[in-house]
């Protein structure tokens, strides 16, 4: 399943800690396919029926069940892409 490098858990845990909604402390991560290329998406939300959830290192993951085999083996990271300009990044041996 989905895995987090700690800078990706560490930037995710301050983000929930900014949100005014502590029921939503879940992460929903989603992917599909448009174009020939896996597209990812990624909020706080309420888990739902049929959801895999995945703790990932104090980070309660969502994914459902259209995005588990796009994601499976996938690492999300938060890096420096640019001085001064971060960004999450999916690693995945899934994507074309």
């Amino acid at each position: 399943m989905l895995t987090l490098t700690p800078a990706a858990t560490e930037q995710i845990l301050r983000a929930a800690a900014q949100t005014e909604d502590a029921s939503l402390h879940c992460l929903r991560v989603a992917a599909k396919i448009e174009d020939g290329e896996i597209v990812y998406g990624m909020g706080f939300d309420d888990q739902r029926d049929n959801d895999s959830v995945v703790d990932a290192g104090g980070v309660t993951l969502l994914i459902a069940p259209r995005s588990r085999e796009l994601l499976a083996g996938a690492t999300l990271d938060f890096v420096e892409l640019h001085p001064g300009e971060f960004q999450f990044v999916f690693i995945n041996p899934n994507d074309p």
